[in-house]
């Protein structure tokens, strides 16, 4: 590797390049790369489109009169004047050039996708595998009302914590019937994505420096917060005692996905650097010791056990919620609407 770096774009070359043609090379580095590894490789003849053999990430290609482009999500090219043309099913090799698409090596069957694109990575305006990101996390709002059953006695107007849990809390609040607000705004200009660096203090720095209070719509309230999920537990508790701090009277906690349990080792686009960065698995330990086998997780898992209501009391308690309830995996996978044998929900329940 140049400079003596690992890097993967120069690691994925050299393990294409041990075969004698380029076909053979991406399938070869596809079937032994541990986890997910979609690629687009321009050449003079073409550029050659990869997605990887279990479709964990996606491959899409737009198509306009001059031609035809991919991408990693359909809204990088709506504004250039391309419509959707088509996904790459999993495995599945193409070569994209002006004049057309032509698929190399046929897609597999088995399909693992992940869930947490529509849950918070993907951007609102794309769609994967068919299914709308936004409409899906309205319908994820809606699931968790019909369950959760919390009125406008009890609670003053429904939040989501910008801007991945804006669309599940306008679902919340349609179906509940409570108004929706926005108590804060996401000042985005000079602040990138607060999960992204590796130091959980400028975590936590970029996540405060975005939210800009609107007291009128926090003071003397009672809000229902919705945000795609809870990893380390830091951010929010921070979001929190700011909603306190400007004059909140309490603060219920819905996160919109269930509680992740394990650490994704398909993707990388978390930088965590070990479960126990997750507070479930802190908790858990806390709780259990540091051994704890697979069948006492999926107890933990088990949103009808005593063990999974044990740990969410300590959560709230911990971050200093009002009250604290997820959602459930099935009722996420209702809202997203796809066979649940072709979604990836290992970070939920370990299942592989």
């Amino acid at each position: 590797m140049s400079g003596g770096i690992i890097n993967p774009t120069e690691l994925v070359a050299s393990l294409i390049n041990r075969k004698d043609n380029l076909i053979d090379g991406l399938r070869y580095a596809q079937d032994i790369i541990d986890g997910s590894m979609s690629i687009m490789l321009l050449t003079p003849q073409g550029i050659y489109l990869s997605r990887d053999k279990l479709g964990r990430t996606p491959i899409v290609i737009g198509r306009k009169d001059e031609g035809f482009c991919a991408s990693f999500e359909s809204f990088a090219y709506l504004n250039l004047g391309y419509e959707d043309f088509r996904e790459l099913g999993p495995g599945e090799i193409a070569v994209m050039t002006p004049e057309g698409v032509t698929t190399l090596s046929a897609p597999g069957k088995k399909m693992r996708i992940c869930t947490f694109l529509w849950v918070y990575y993907g951007y609102p305006s794309s769609a994967y595998e068919g299914v709308s990101v936004e409409a899906m996390r309205v319908r994820c709002g809606q699931e968790l009302a019909k369950r959760d059953h919390m009125t406008h006695d009890q609670i003053d107007s429904v939040a989501g914590v910008p801007d991945s849990g804006t669309a599940h809390a306008i679902g919340y609040a349609n179906e509940s019937g409570v108004p929706f607000a926005r108590p804060f705004i996401k000042y985005t200009p000079t602040w990138p994505r607060s999960f992204m660096p590796t130091i959980q203090d400028k975590r936590d720095l970029i996540a405060k420096m975005k939210l800009i209070p609107v007291h009128e719509l926090i003071e003397g309230q009672r809000l229902l917060l919705i945000d795609d999920s809870i990893v380390r537990g830091t951010q929010l508790r921070e979001t929190t005692e700011f909603l306190y701090r400007s004059g909140a009277k309490e603060v219920h906690v819905r996160p919109a996905c269930p509680p992740l349990l394990f650490g994704c080792k398909y993707l990388n686009f978390s930088r965590s650097t070990g479960e126990m960065e997750l507070i479930t698995r802190r908790m858990i330990r806390d709780a259990e010791g540091e051994n704890v086998s697979r069948e006492v997780l999926s107890d933990y898992a088990n949103p009808d056990s005593g063990r999974y209501q044990a740990m969410l009391d300590v959560i709230c308690k911990q971050l200093n919620f009002t009250t604290l309830r997820y959602n459930r995996l099935d009722d996420l996978i209702k809202a997203v609407g796809i066979d649940r044998d072709k979604l990836c929900t290992y970070c939920w329940d370990g299942r592989e």
